[in-house]
């Protein structure tokens, strides 16, 4: 099971128990939500195998409105995490899973350019604070030596959300006509019902914090609360950050560059892999299966580099090499014409993306608590994922005005290369020293 990752002999009984039980009780549900999140997100790839003719829309205009996700979300992520922060995680994300669900089922209703753009800024103002915000909670759950594979597990749900999403989407597709709808349309609107289930599911399951889980024994709840308040101050100790130091930390403006460089190639490739497969000459449910086949791949890699960085203490080279392997994949693409080659290529590019979240998350944890945490966490993801819009953007620019896709995928890849070269650069953050008989992150 995937929770035998959390197993750890030289741990007390106590420790293995607790760590079993809380990755139990939270994961499956968080993992839930970011699986609907991710696909609400992303599935206007698939939609616009249609929705583009039916709006002549153009590849360059579908990739701005795409994009204009992340405008806002870039916008509203920061104030939204310091009110996850201040308000708790239970009720905050289950407004975000609500109101993001009700948005992305009027993406149905869009009529042309504007309508689509406007839909696309007001979904990711509705989503806003929902990654960093859960990222933070998860340094309210775990210990620092768990991390990455409790984050490497939560990440787990976009390779799994776009392999189901995409066979569920290419499916969609053939709905067309039905009830005087496109299949493009029913696709917003079935995909959009989870994230409002799944918000009261939130609203009455999540805990906030440990000392308040009556799910844990009191010998539980007491160890995991003094396990994460030493840490917090020992990280205090080597120096205590404030939300303004935390913002204009050179440090943490490196790994918002980083994250930036990761989005910019990530969704880039993400929102127009649907196409790219398309255009292999298969059909809407074809294009779903073979859509999804990068990401069975990447759900491998990613669970297996955060082990491997957890159990090697050591994560800012493990990021960079993923970086650079995604960077290989990206570029190697404008060299190849047989679409086997070319999906191989994306493969390995999609290993290096999906392992760079469980190496990369952890690394602003050994350095921030608190407000900061969520600050700076929220700023890294916000900033960051203006690539998120300039990818998409990008490439449907290089796809108008070169009629391929090969010169956009080189393009993206310079997000990657780029992102490798800062994380060689930032050198090794000073580890916090644990007390013995506690794990130590790299």
């Amino acid at each position: 099971m995937a929770f035998d990752l959390l197993r750890d002999p030289t741990a007390s009984e106590v420790e293995q128990a607790t760590m079993r039980h809380v990755a139990r009780r939270l994961l499956p549900l968080l993992i839930a939500c970011y699986f609907v999140a991710y696909l609400d997100r992303v599935n206007v790839g698939f939609a616009s195998l249609s929705m583009n003719r039916d709006l002549n829309l153009t590849a360059s205009v579908f990739g701005f409105g795409a994009g204009l996700f992340f405008v806002s979300y870039f916008i509203f992520e920061l104030p939204s995490n310091l009110i996850l922060n201040k308000v708790g995680a239970r009720r905050w994300i289950a407004r975000i899973l609500i109101t993001w669900g009700i948005v992305s089922g009027l993406t149905a209703a869009v009529q042309g350019r504007n309508s689509f753009y406007g839909i696309r800024f007001l979904l990711g103002a509705a989503e806003a604070g929902f990654y960093p915000g859960i990222i933070l909670y998860i340094t309210w759950w775990f210990p620092n030596a768990y991390r990455s594979r409790i984050i490497g597990l939560f990440q787990t749900a976009i390779p799994i959300s776009v392999i189901v999403g995409s066979i569920i989407s290419g499916w969609l597709l053939s709905f067309e006509g039905m009830l005087g709808l496109a299949g493009w349309q029913w696709l917003f609107i079935i995909e959009a019902i989870p994230a409002v289930v799944l918000g009261v599911v939130v609203a009455r399951w999540l805990t906030d914090r440990p000392e308040t889980a009556r799910w844990l024994s009191p010998e539980q709840r007491s160890w995991l609360s003094e396990r994460l308040a030493k840490e917090r101050a020992e990280c205090e100790a080597k120096r205590h950050f404030n939300l303004a130091e935390a913002l204009s930390s050179g440090r943490v403006l490196a790994l918002t560059l980083v994250y930036f460089g990761n989005a910019f190639a990530s969704y880039g490739l993400t929102i127009f892999l649907p196409q790219i497969v398309h255009r292999f000459g298969i059909g809407y449910v074809a294009t779903g299966f073979v859509s999804a086949i990068p990401y069975v791949f990447g759900a491998i890699a990613m669970v297996v580099w955060g082990l491997h960085a957890d159990r090697h203490n050591e994560r800012r080279l493990h990021c960079a090499a993923a970086c650079f392997l995604s960077f290989v994949g990206l570029a190697s693409c404008i060299f190849l014409n047989n679409p086997v080659a070319m999906m191989v290529a994306i493969v390995l590019a999609q290993m290096g993306q999906s392992a760079i979240a469980p190496t990369f998350w952890p690394l602003p944890s050994t350095m921030l608590t608190g407000t900061a945490a969520a600050g700076g966490i929220a700023m890294i993801n916000s900033v960051g994922n203006l690539g998120g819009f300039l990818g998409p953007y990008a490439m449907g620019l290089a796809r108008d005005a070169t009629g391929s896709f090969g010169v956009g995928l080189l393009i993206i890849a310079s997000g990657m290369l780029m992102a490798g070269i800062v994380l060689l650069l930032l050198g090794r953050e000073r580890p916090v020293e644990h007390a013995p008989g506690m794990a130590r992150t790299g």
